[in-house]
């Protein structure tokens, strides 16, 4: 099983989270909330922080670096605890990203009978080629979309982590679909 697949499952992997946490607080039912958040929200924001990085350390470490923060500045304030960590993790991320690099839709299933040599060379090379498609539209248009489509986040959450109007959200995300299913059907055509 691959690292990605077990950290996004198992959010108690988080344990160096829980155990820094429970060194900086001096209160037990301070403790009990940090570590609480964590097993609530560690797959969201794994998934977020990988969806911008496509690297599983550098994810965990955003994570890490997310709770961690929250610590620090206390969430008892805050309105909507998933979309503020979803948004102070997509921060982190989009600041430890260095170079662009395709997204990774490996997971997504694609109709096939059985999975046999050609069945499974074709899901490879249609996954890559899809990954191409998405990585091929533009930054302000493909973030929401993939935080829409493939993290599940409402519009309202998507503007608070992109810091953009809702509105804003919707429209990107509606240009993107169509956008992306124009490059698809280019693909299929038959070239003279």
């Amino acid at each position: 099983m691959s690292h990605e697949i077990t950290m996004a499952a198992n959010p108690a992997s988080f344990a160096s989270v829980q155990e820094v946490a429970e060194t900086l607080t001096p209160g037990a039912a301070e403790t009990a909330d940090l570590a609480s958040c964590v097993r609530q929200h560690a797959r969201l924001l794994f998934k977020v922080a990988y969806g911008v990085l496509r690297n599983s350390h550098d994810a965990e470490d955003v994570v890490q670096e997310t709770f961690l923060r929250a610590h620090r500045a206390g969430t008892s304030t805050v309105r909507d605890a998933q979309a503020w960590l979803a948004t102070v993790a997509f921060r982190i991320a989009l600041d430890r990203k260095r170079i662009p690099e395709a997204l990774d839709i490996a997971g997504l299933e694609i109709a096939g009978k059985e999975p046999d040599a050609e069945n499974l060379a074709m899901r490879t090379q249609q996954v890559a080629h899809l990954q191409k498609l998405i990585a091929s539209l533009p930054e302000d248009l493909r973030y929401p979309l993939v935080l829409s489509a493939m993290e599940e986040l409402n519009s309202r959450q998507i503007s608070e982590v992109l810091g953009i109007p809702e509105s804003s959200v919707r429209g990107r995300i509606m240009r993107a679909r169509p956008m992306l299913k124009e490059k698809m059907s280019a693909r299929m055509e038959p070239r003279p």
